[in-house]
């Protein structure tokens, strides 16, 4: 008797019924799911551990060189914002231009400078500049302070109370200079949070006697830090009363025709979006004053505007920070060009188990998932542990104390998603190639 023809269904294979218990169903549905495809690609990594660690190195390095300069960049663009910003927001500084050193053990600036106390008076008036909160005229210059056996060179400014204010300041202890002691022309000073350190390190700074070009001053007050650096922080600076700058210190100068001159004259807006109308009254009272013409050809003066530096250094700044990243982001492309070549290599060595998958009924997207995975892997590994290292990195170089960095969630995902995309672009080529492979050829292959 001749065997019972097998059922067929309308395609002509086997019912399930008849097919081989040791094959998946899913291979005979015509695939298998995507978390099997993505178990054996995994289980592919595992077997060649070494390979899997060398490919996603590259990936690794990129992703931690992006990672840490970003985070560094930030970082930088962050503390050189609140340097700037540390001594005042919104504030206006008026210079003579063409300004010149004198005076003082250093030299003063401010000699011959066309800006005086009448021309802060005249900003002062708040029909005049009504835009403006605080003015304050000021004469600097750098001197030698002796405490004891101690001593160091530092900014002194000359400066009325209203300078407390207008630039933030906040004592640590004692008073700040007063009305009093301007008109009196004070020997009194109050010291910047690193002078203060320098020259007491004991404390008690308060009441002390110390030496500016060899005359006596009293300590009246220690500034908090401000935690600035740089652009003129007054963390390593000292104040005295203004008439005591112009007086005493400096070359004792004498008054002019015009009035006593002063080095700057800085002028804090309303808000923000009043500095510009602010700059327009400045400029507009002083070529009054001074008998300029109105289109500022002739101005003996110029107006530094701190809301435009600050946005010219944190474009500078952010210009840098993309630049350093985009080149360290080309090692992630090298990284992408390692991971297709090894994945090349890898259908190559493989080719009979792609030609034996897809005669038992693996289709071609079924292939090219597990090959796309396997890709998406390597770079997603080498991503993570990037990122890890990178952070690393940054928290390293801050505690240096030499540059800061501000680590950001944003960027840490811009750079995994990014070798993310490399992997799988260029993971592509190698799985399209083992998806279009011939399973005869394939398993003739050797």
């Amino acid at each position: 008797m001749s065997a019972p023809e097998q059922p067929l269904t309308l395609s002509g294979e086997p019912t399930r019924a008849e097919r081989p218990a040791s094959l998946p169903d899913e291979l005979w549905d015509g695939g298998i799911s995507w978390p099997e495809t993505l178990g054996m690609s995994l289980a592919s990594l595992r077997a060649n551990p070494l390979r899997t660690v060398l490919t996603a190195l590259g990936v690794l390095i990129g992703v931690a060189a992006v990672v840490a300069l970003l985070a560094i960049g930030r970082g930088s663009q962050a503390a050189i914002t609140a340097s700037i910003t540390a001594n005042g927001a919104n504030l206006l500084t008026i210079r003579s231009q063409g300004a010149t050193a004198a005076g003082g053990v250093r030299g003063a600036v401010g000699e011959g400078s066309s800006l005086t106390i009448a021309d802060a008076d005249a900003l002062s008036n708040p029909q005049n500049v009504p835009n403006a909160t605080y003015v304050s005229p000021e004469y600097g210059g750098n001197a030698q302070l002796v405490a004891g056996s101690l001593n160091v060179n530092a900014r002194i400014t000359g400066a009325l109370p209203v300078y407390a204010s207008l630039h933030n300041n906040t004592l640590a202890e004692g008073v700040f200079v007063s009305e009093e002691d301007n008109r009196a022309a004070a020997s009194v000073v109050v010291l910047g949070a690193n002078v203060a350190t320098t020259l007491f390190p004991n404390g008690g700074a308060v009441g002390q006697q110390l030496r500016v070009n060899r005359q006596s001053f009293r300590v009246i007050g220690v500034l908090e830090s401000s935690g600035g650096t740089g652009f003129g922080s007054i963390d390593d600076g000292v104040i005295v009363p203004l008439n005591t700058a112009l007086r005493k210190l400096f070359g004792a100068r004498a008054a002019t025709g015009a009035g006593w001159s002063v080095s700057t004259i800085v002028v804090q807006a309303t808000t923000a979006d009043q500095i510009d109308a602010a700059l327009s009254e400045i400029q507009a009272v002083l070529r009054e004053r001074k008998n300029l013409p109105l289109d500022g050809s002739e101005d003996t003066f110029s107006v530094i505007n701190q809301a435009a530096i600050l946005e010219t250094v944190t474009q500078t700044t952010q210009m840098l920070t993309l630049f350093l990243a985009a080149i360290a982001a080309i090692s992630l492309l090298v990284g992408g060009i390692g991971i297709m070549n090894i994945m090349l290599v890898s259908v190559r060595e493989r080719t009979r188990e792609i030609g034996l998958r897809k005669a038992l009924g693996a289709r071609e997207s079924d292939i090219m998932l597990q090959f796309l995975f396997e890709a998406l892997a390597l770079s997603g590994v080498g991503g993570l542990l990037g990122l890890t290292l990178g952070s690393v990195i940054a928290l390293l170089v801050s505690q240096t104390g030499v540059l800061q960095a501000q680590l950001s969630l944003d960027a840490g995902l811009l750079a995994l998603g990014f070798a993310l995309a490399v992997g799988l672009f260029f993971g592509i080529a190698p799985a399209r190639n083992a998806a279009l492979l011939d399973p005869i050829e394939a398993l003739r292959y050797e």
